[in-house]
């Protein structure tokens, strides 16, 4: 029995003796000890965390080669490879995690709205809830800095760049004829209704290498990826009526949305300051279906149009009016696949077609004009590390155009492919510094040209809730469908981005300021009035725009309210169409200024729109004086309010008015081509369609849990 007594003593004394022991100290990279970070031998149970010094000691009975790992949060973890017999005590620096809520984002040029988004600047569905946006997203957009509103086009012109200089992207696919039709100086709407959208990224300039083929802007539109339940969403309309339904299954889910827009009756009891023979008429709709597969997700969208209508315009060039009688015809088709495979790796690839068919009637003469255009993309992105990104890619674009003139018998058009690549990588040198830099390359086969553009951004973090930003780029477009289908012996437009940002993020405030500089080369300049198949072209055209915007977005300071303020300066000049000198285009207010307001009335269960809009005046040329451009209208004024009163949980009133005031505003002016009697050019002020519009709607929904509505598409 003593024998036995005694071997364990021994045994027990030899373990004792056999374990070693690791300690150290935990350290930021300014040296600052870390209080509480977890260090353990992987595979056992062996640790301890470090004390207010940031020291740590255990003793383990490990042996041989094994990891050391230190965690702590918001700091990147460390393994660390030890040979248990030889260690020696260390001191072991953690690096701040870049993938924190407050690392540093990189947003020169770039509004985000959506649940992806790291930092939002507004909510997901806030840039189609505005007061007088009427749901569409373009006109949503124009209350944020950076953009013109330029009434009798309905399009998006963005820091001193014309409509066609913005392009549009459906996951990743871009949509070549994003606008419904419409003829001169009756404005357009976009295709596009918010139902479907659960992002929206919006970008002013400096964006990333992964689009091309756009000078000033790209629009960013991301479909809902999941369900979340079945619900219907039925709509009557003073303007027509709206049907929704979402079908959900285990791995996948339909989701539809059409309306039927006829504004006969509203005209009827609405003064119009048009002669319509036939109002505007449109049956439109859009289907997202989305498929879960085991590594990612495939998505297809519909999208199609179908409108027409019929006026008789004033011409001061004509006693008689001129009858327009247009039809057109949209469909647009994309699928995309985004997905993860390997490690670390993801695949983003999609295909997209689109056809536009318009037949414009202008009294006895006849155009038709069709365009076919196809989108192919591919897209592989790595995550080298937590720090380190790397993508790259590339993208085939089709376009073929075709167009009669029945008066003058002339038939064009052209057939353009353009194959680009990029690459980019995104960098995080630490939690406050970040770069992004990027290269794309094209070769566009109707211009026979190649071509490389170089793209740069770096954000730095100044505070906890501050950070600016600096972003350079060169980005190309072939010229406009206006131009190619009469020549093709062009060369790109071309325009130089420089963007200084500052933002201030906290507690559901936003404070952005930007300040930019756009170099414009190679505009297209033609020697005839208006453009036509025998007019001479050249690329000798130039320009530059400069400004500052500022955006302020406040939801905390007054109970139940939200708001946001937009201001932009621009002082922009060109030389180019048929311009004689280098001036302000027509499009161009140098003074924007927005503010749109939300208010919840808990008593009333209501929530209050209110917005407004000003623009300094635009310029415009008058013959009667003898510098070009000199002329300059009037100030733009719209205010406009809504009111959405929920019936019920799932049934709205909706209500709103748009230019409540009814301010009498001019967008420009059209003047005679030759001189009265006494010498004097006459002319016709160019203005809204009707003084105000007003909007009346029941909306009701229809689901399982019998709390959702359409409050967030309306007001």
């Amino acid at each position: 029995m003593k024998t036995t007594i005694t071997f364990f003593i021994l045994l027990l004394s030899t373990l004792g003796f056999s374990q070693t022991k690791i300690s150290g100290k935990v350290v930021d990279q300014k040296n600052n000890p870390i209080i509480g970070a977890n260090v353990f031998i992987e595979g056992s149970y062996d640790g301890i965390s470090s004390d207010e010094k940031g020291d740590f000691s255990f003793t383990t009975s490990e042996k041989g080669n094994k990891t050391l790992v230190i965690t702590f949060l918001s700091y990147e973890p460390v393994k660390i490879p030890i040979s248990i017999e030889n260690y020696q005590p260390k001191t072991f620096k953690l690096k701040e995690s870049v993938n924190t809520l407050d690392a540093v984002v990189i947003n020169a040029g770039t509004f985000e709205a959506g649940d992806k988004a790291k930092v939002t600047v507004l909510k997901p569905l806030d840039i189609v809830t505005t007061a007088g946006s009427n749901a569409d997203i373009v006109a949503a957009l124009q209350t944020l800095p950076g953009t013109q509103t330029v009434g009798e086009s309905g399009r998006l012109f963005v820091r001193g760049g014309e409509s066609d200089e913005a392009q549009t992207y459906v996951d990743g696919i871009r949509v070549a004829q994003p606008y419904g039709a419409s003829t001169q100086n009756l404005p357009t709407r976009g295709k596009f209704s918010p139902f479907l959208f659960s992002g929206i990224s919006f970008s002013t300039g400096g964006y990333s290498a992964e689009y091309g083929e756009a000078l000033s802007s790209v629009l960013l539109l991301n479909t809902t990826d999941v369900a979340t339940q079945e619900k219907t969403d039925i709509s009557f309309m003073t303007v027509g009526l709206g049907l929704a339904n979402t079908q959900k299954w285990k791995k996948s889910s339909l989701s539809v949305n059409t309306a039927y827009i006829d504004l006969a009756p509203y005209q009827v009891a609405i003064p119009q300051n048009v002669d319509w023979n036939r109002a505007f008429q449109s049956l439109s709709g859009e289907l997202v279906y989305r498929y879960e597969l085991e590594r990612g997700l495939f998505k297809l969208y519909t999208a199609f149009d179908a409108s027409r209508f019929d006026l008789n315009q004033e011409n001061i060039n004509s006693i008689a009016k001129t009858r327009v009688d247009l039809k057109n015809n949209n469909l647009y088709l994309n699928a995309s696949y985004k997905g993860n495979f390997g490690s670390n790796w993801q695949l983003s690839t999609g295909v997209s077609y689109g056809i536009g068919d318009t037949k414009i009637g202008l009294n006895t003469d006849k155009i038709n004009n069709i365009e076919h255009a196809s989108h192919l993309k591919l897209k592989l992105k790595k995550s080298i590390s937590d720090r380190i990104k790397l993508s790259f890619g590339g993208d085939y674009f089709i376009t073929k155009f075709d167009e009669d003139y029945s008066f003058t018998n002339n038939k064009s058009g052209y057939n353009a492919n353009i194959a680009a690549a990029f690459t980019e990588a995104d960098i995080f040198f630490s939690k406050k510094l970040a770069l992004k830099a990027g290269i794309r390359a094209f070769n566009n086969n109707l211009l026979h040209q190649s071509s490389v553009s170089p793209r740069v951004s770096l954000a730095y973090k100044v505070s906890k809730f501050g950070q600016i930003s600096f972003a350079y780029g060169e980005f190309e477009q072939a010229p406009k469908q206006d131009y190619l289908k009469f020549n093709s012996n062009f060369i790109n437009e071309k325009a130089s981005h420089y963007i200084l940002n500052y933002q201030f993020n906290k507690d559901k405030r936003t404070f952005r300021s930007e300040i930019y500089y756009k170099d414009y080369s190679n505009l297209v300049k033609y020697d005839t009035q208006e453009v036509q198949y025998n007019s001479n072209f050249n690329n000798n055209g130039f320009g530059f725009a400069k400004g500052l915007d500022i955006f302020w977005r406040d939801g905390k300071s007054i109970k139940n309210l939200e708001y946001w303020i937009s201001y932009s300066y621009i002082d922009s000049k060109r030389d180019y169409k048929n311009y004689e000198t280098q001036v302000t285009p027509s499009f161009v207010a140098k003074n924007n200024l927005s503010i749109v307001t939300k208010y919840w009335i808990d008593d009333w269960k209501s929530s209050v729109g209110l917005s407004y809009s000003f623009n300094s005046g635009r310029p415009f040329d008058n013959p009667n004086e003898l510098l070009f451009m000199s002329g300059k209208t009037k100030n733009y004024n719209n205010v406009s309010m809504s009111w959405a009163y929920l019936l019920s949980q799932q049934k709205i009133l909706y209500i709103s008015i748009s230019n409540v005031l009814g301010t009498q505003n001019v967008f420009g002016y059209e003047y005679a081509n030759s001189p009265d009697a006494s010498g004097n050019f006459q002319r016709k002020a160019i203005t809204p369609t009707a003084d105000r519009f007003f909007f009346v709607g029941f909306f009701w929904t229809i689901s399982d849990n019998k709390k959702d509505n359409q409050l967030n598409n309306l007001n």
